[in-house]
């Protein structure tokens, strides 16, 4: 029996839409991607243009009963306001990350989902990856016993020296768009993917050189001032509800991109990982002094596969089950990158207050093209 497609619609058709748009229309069957908008009719009109879809109003797409997913990757600032509008229409919602700009609006849209019994979904889904799942089967299979402790290190230069306001990504430098909000939720979606619910954090946050100009003379606010109005370095130090700790260390402000770090150890064996920005990358595991090894991946999308998380909701609506980027763990990482600011305000370890479920894995297994999305039809 052929399988029954849910229509989606997408809200906000810039630069991140394209890669989502091209996943939800060529790569998951479950998809009916009808059309999509933005708040500048012009983007939205290529957009649809480029992948044969409506181009639609916001309006259009709240009010149209058959649209049953709304994928929000706007602009950070507007996450709350499209997401809450999309609830009300009574849409179930996968919504870029992060969730809103303040707790009390992450609070708000939590209850209002469930009020609603719909399903809210917050990026990043990196971790439904190949790379991420296999690393999670490792975990699972006591390949490095208990784990013990785990690091994560993010390192860019997010300076603004194009030559046009185009260059500037803008967003990075507003409030809910800085650093530990843009890669935070790589990093904490990973590490509770494998861990678990985190119990409390710990950290120091700063917002170095809040007034800059811009310095290339190119640029036709060359010499100007402009304000960065989020933290852009952070360190975190997080308990997890089993017992393990981890460090959280981001930062736009070096001067070169670097390597990203994630690595765990525990008492039996070491696992170096690769981004959790990225589906997949080299894993290695050491379990003794003869070096570290290789670990064969064992699951499919390993590719760049923004977008995962919409089909896995679908599956999810279709078999009665929890999606698994479910909205308490993207709330649960929200919290804890305030709970770290909140700590380097009061000086005071933050406890947690929220919890979620750690979400349960994509089946072991590998199928040619297409056929992988039975993976996720469980």
């Amino acid at each position: 029996m052929a399988t029954k497609k849910i229509k989606a619609a997408l809200i906000g058709s810039g630069a991140i839409s394209k890669t989502y748009l091209n996943n939800l229309i060529n790569s998951f069957h479950i998809i009916d991607m009808v059309g999509c908008s933005d708040i500048i009719p012009e983007r939205s009109a290529a957009r649809a243009a480029e992948f044969g879809i409506r181009d639609m109003t916001n309006e259009e797409i709240l009010n149209d009963k058959e649209i049953e997913i709304v994928v929000n990757t706007t602009y950070p600032l507007s996450h709350y306001e499209v997401t809450k509008a999309a609830l009300l229409a009574g849409k179930h919602v996968y919504t870029e990350k992060m969730l809103a700009v303040t707790l009390e609006e992450g609070k708000e849209l939590v209850a209002l989902a469930k009020s609603k019994n719909l399903h809210l979904t917050i990026a990043p889904d990196t971790f439904l990856g190949g790379g991420w799942q296999t690393v999670r089967n490792v975990i699972d299979t006591g390949m490095i016993g208990n784990p013990i402790t785990a690091s994560g290190i993010c390192i860019r230069a997010y300076h603004d020296t194009g030559e046009t306001l185009a260059d500037r990504k803008g967003f990075v430098f507003s409030p809910g768009g800085g650093i530990p909000f843009d890669m935070g939720g790589y990093y904490l979606h990973a590490f509770i993917n494998l861990f678990g619910p985190i119990k409390r954090v710990s950290g120091f946050v700063q917002t170095r050189n809040p007034i800059r100009k811009y310095v290339n003379p190119r640029h036709p606010k060359y010499g100007e001032s402009y304000t960065i109005d989020s933290p852009n370095t952070i360190v975190g130090a997080l308990e997890f509800e089993n017992g393990a700790y981890v460090t959280l260390t981001i930062t736009s402000e070096a001067s070169l991109f670097t390597t990203p770090t994630f690595v765990i150890h525990g008492t039996e064996g070491i696992l170096t990982c690769f981004d959790p920005n990225d589906f997949n990358g080299e894993v290695q595991l050491q379990r003794d002094y003869g070096g570290p090894k290789a670990v064969s991946l064992l699951h499919g999308y390993t590719d760049d596969k923004r977008g995962i998380a919409v089909a896995d909701m679908a599956y999810a609506i279709k078999n009665n089950r929890r999606p698994r980027a479910h909205y308490d763990m993207g709330y649960h990482a929200f919290e804890a990158i305030h709970g770290i600011i909140k700590s380097c305000d009061t000086g005071q370890v933050y406890v947690m207050e929220s919890t979620c479920q750690r979400p349960r894995p994509i089946p072991i297994g590998q199928l040619n093209g297409s056929a992988q999305e039975t993976f996720l039809d469980n």
